[in-house]
């Protein structure tokens, strides 16, 4: 893990003293609301419905123990007792009071952590594959290069106030878990097919919200000493053509889309022309220092599979489905990575309480060479757990109450705050969540559908990414009722897509109806193997379609399309 030095810390704890001040002149009313919005943003700290909410950094997904407890601890002393894992591996504190938020980020800085970037127009947390440095698939720890790229944006003088927020995710694997072509940039490492040489493809243009678009390729290989010259490359043209007098076509995807893109890339690439690469881009001696602080934890030399696992599983078939499910390959002889699932059923996706982040920093601690990481489903991961160490990991987890098997599953429903907490919203996206969990909260049934994506927003700004969800599902305001129209079809994969409706808007009441027909359909078209996703690629959404809309008449009395009435 990355470990802070003299200047993180120094340039940390200024910027606390400043809005320490800043809260203070809010407080006794020498700055107005108006006037201390754009501060607070700065600070990640926004105004929702009934509170205000403080979002933290975590960069690249990654945490310790030790950071754990402290959000434990603040959870505890200054929340309600709990805190929001986000889709962009961040954590949120739903009601936090102004006055306290000073003292929780000294005690972040005391942990290493903060709160910058986190909101406003600027690049947000950098975001990565929750399987980093770990998975066989992988090319390169994506992380350094993650690592990189934040410490290159963090507060750039020339990126502080972009025409919108800009997103940047890393993935080094072939199979992406990291979801880069839904940001502005994406970024995979690869190996030139000819050369050998590691390098990048660059994506831009992804995101999803009110106009959803998947990323286009800009380079098919940037040399990896020149990324940071081309990502201010990137950056510069965005800045200066971006439009500002629109925020719903500020983001750089509208850009792209409206120049074209090749003639985008024509223009990156004259800006590129134009830069001082060296007095850009990181020294060698530079990337090779971030890259020692990711070096593989000491792992102890064991065999391929654990006899004492198999035993354990062979006698307790609770241990063995969550292992099947939650399990992922380690490269490294002798360990597996466990997914840690935030989604208990009829639980609010994404919620842990202190008391489960102590638990869990104890057992990351024990375990897995005190590092744990974020997922951008809502979930955790133990990335490094000895085969030997699964029983009793287990066995903590189920004391903690977050032993649920689901990972990946129909229940494991990636959802955002919605109407419950924020005001953008214009839907609840929670209880629906809920009641799809206890719809499908059957494990044997959960098992038979396999792996299938739910991802829920109660606004078309889309956090809770739904135009990439298998099944998506958008809440918003219709004649003054929560409406919300379901999607089929939408892929985060390398094999990005997204999703269709289906049909018109449903009553919240009737969604968990509405995907159990969807279900129905993807169970009796299903070919040998197939999951969801497949059977909608090979079929076709016009099944789903049929079912959605016989559902939608049985429940409102209305004729199915061509029946006579």
């Amino acid at each position: 893990m990355y470990r802070y030095d003299e200047f993180d810390e120094r340039f940390v704890r200024e910027r606390v003293a400043q809005f320490a001040d800043q809260v203070a002149r809010r407080l006794d009313g020498s700055l107005s609301d108006d006037e201390f919005k754009p501060l607070r943003l700065k600070n990640g700290l926004y105004l929702q419905l009934h509170a205000y909410m403080l979002r933290i950094a975590v960069p690249y997904g990654t945490l310790n123990s030790r950071q754990l407890r402290q959000l434990a601890h603040i959870a505890e002393t200054f929340d309600r007792g709990y805190g929001h894992f986000t889709t962009r591996q961040n954590l949120q504190f739903n009601w936090p009071k102004l006055k306290d938020v000073p003292e929780i980020l000294n005690l972040l800085a005391d942990v290493e952590m903060h709160c910058i970037q986190t909101s406003g127009n600027c690049i947000r947390n950098v975001t990565a594959d929750q399987f980093s440095g770990v998975a066989a698939d992988e090319v390169e720890d994506p992380r350094p290069t993650a690592e990189l790229i934040r410490q290159w944006s963090s507060l750039h003088p020339e990126f502080v106030w972009l025409p919108r927020k800009f997103k940047i995710a890393v993935t080094g694997a072939e199979h992406d878990r990291a979801a880069i072509k839904a940001h502005d940039i994406g970024l995979k490492v690869l190996r030139h097919p000819e050369t050998g040489e590691i390098g990048y493809e660059v994506l831009v243009g992804g995101g999803l919200g009110r106009t959803p678009m998947i990323g286009k390729v800009v380079r098919d290989f940037l040399p990896k000493d020149e990324l940071l010259a081309y990502l201010e490359a990137v950056m510069r043209v965005y800045n200066a053509e971006g439009r500002r007098d629109n925020k719903f076509k500020a983001r750089v995807k509208i850009l792209v889309h409206e120049t074209g893109t090749e003639e985008f890339i024509r223009r990156v690439e004259a800006e590129y022309a134009l830069l001082d690469g060296p007095t850009i881009n990181a020294p060698t001696e530079e990337v090779e220092r971030i890259a020692r602080y990711f070096a593989p934890p000491p792992y102890a030399t064991m065999p391929e599979a654990s006899e004492a696992l198999a035993k354990a599983r062979t006698a307790d078939p609770v241990l063995d489905r969550f292992v099947e499910q939650n399990g992922f390959p380690h490269k490294q002889p002798g360990y597996i990575a466990l997914t840690v699932s935030l989604k208990p059923i009829g639980g609010i996706p994404g919620d842990m309480t202190h008391d489960q982040m102590k638990a869990f920093a104890d057992i990351a601690e024990r375990y897995s060479f005190d590092e744990l990481r974020v997922t951008h489903s809502q979930n955790l991961v133990l990335p490094h757990v000895a085969q030997d160490d699964v029983p009793a990991v287990f066995e903590a987890l189920k004391a903690a109450g977050i032993a649920t098997a689901n990972a990946g599953l129909v229940t494991d429903i990636i959802a955002c705050p919605g109407l419950d907490y924020c005001a953008l919203a214009t839907a609840r996206s929670i209880g629906v969540a809920q009641e799809i969990s206890k719809t499908f909260g059957d494990e044997a049934r959960q098992r038979e559908v396999g792996p299938l994506q739910i991802k829920i927003s109660g606004c078309i700004n889309a956090c809770g990414h739904h135009h990439v969800g298998h099944i998506g599902i958008l809440g918003i305001e219709k004649s003054g009722k929560e409406n919300y129209q379901i999607t089929v079809g939408g892929d985060a994969s390398e094999n990005a897509a997204l999703g269709e409706r289906v049909g018109p808007g449903i009553d919240g009441e009737d969604v968990p109806g509405a995907i159990e027909a969807l279900v129905a359909t993807y169970m009796a078209e299903r070919e040998d193997g197939e999951t969801f996703i497949d059977t909608v690629k090979r079929a076709g959404l016009d099944p789903f379609k049929e079912s959605f809309t016989a559902y939608v008449a049985a429940k409102t009395g209305a004729p199915v399309a061509g029946e006579v009435a």
